[in-house]
């Protein structure tokens, strides 16, 4: 018997596959989730709360350093550059001067540096790191001869004032532009002079206390002890000749001293390269 059944299939039906699009999580966020994560909101418009914070110190730091470089110096000039040095050299400064000499020389650095820049501040620095260190020499000899400074060599304001008097003059004399840019410039060497001066002062006194065989008192030539006020020695004598002389190299590298005499030398030469290019110029 022929098999006549009809064998009917049934197709099967596959769902098709639907792909949804997934909103960004920020729109199926309710609005007081984004209050919580506020880094979900986009404003491409307004840069992020560090980059300004970035911008904003640099500029700060940018006008603070054209302050400091100002030419001619200003008080303001002054008054920051020295703010910073401070803080930055208090372990140096406490070392060898007292609270209130710190008030004193700090007064002295503004002053500096507004009558004479940069160069005239790193000379008087050089004049009291020079001046504490021999300060601090053969210190618990001096003391138990008891010739030496008092609160272990920390210079009060009295030494600061009177070690920096004349300087003070000079520097007073040429912001003021007393009689004019010529005489600027002898107030600057009086600067120098004046420091290094009193630079040889203190370390002949210095070392003379600690390494002077022989002390002989300036007035009379006799023999006195060492410590004794007006004594001199020949250690000192040659220790306080040295570091002046060292002071004076300072200034020079520092433009301080030679720099106005190179300078009023290549105007007189300019005066002249322009007199014989007039007289050139006549003659054809």
């Amino acid at each position: 018997m022929a098999l006549s059944a009809r064998l009917h299939l049934r197709p099967i039906s596959i769902p098709a596959l639907q792909y949804h699009h997934r909103a960004p999580l920020s729109s199926t966020l309710p609005k007081r989730n984004l209050l919580l994560y506020p880094s979900l909101k986009s404003n491409p418009g307004r840069p992020p709360k560090m980059v300004v914070q970035a911008g904003s110190v640099q500029s700060a730091f940018s006008e603070a350093m054209k302050l400091i470089q100002s030419s001619p110096p200003t008080w303001q000039s002054a008054l920051l550059s020295n703010i910073l040095i401070f803080l930055l050299g208090t372990p140096i400064l406490v070392s060898g001067l007292s609270p209130s000499g710190i008030g004193a020389a700090f007064l002295l650095g503004t002053l500096t540096w507004r009558a004479f820049g940069l160069p005239g501040f790193l000379l008087v620095a050089t004049y009291f790191v020079i001046g504490t260190a021999v300060t601090k020499v053969k210190m618990a000899q001096k003391e138990a001869q008891g010739v030496a400074e008092k609160r272990k060599g920390r210079r009060g304001p009295g030494s600061v004032i009177g070690s920096s008097a004349a300087g003070c003059v000079c520097a007073f004399l040429s912001i003021f532009g007393v009689r004019g840019e010529l005489f600027s410039r002898v107030w600057r060497l009086g600067f120098v002079a004046s420091f290094c001066t009193k630079l040889s002062d203190t370390v002949s006194s210095e070392i003379g206390k600690a390494y002077g065989k022989t002390t002989y008192l300036v007035t009379t030539l006799k023999v006195v002890p060492r410590g004794t006020e007006g004594a001199i020695s020949v250690e000192g004598t040659i220790a306080g000749l040295f570091a002046s002389c060292l002071l004076a190299f300072v200034g020079c590298v520092m433009g301080e001293v030679w720099g106005w005499v190179l300078k009023h030398e290549s105007e007189k030469n300019q005066v002249h390269v322009q007199v014989s290019n007039l007289k050139a110029k006549k003659n054809v």
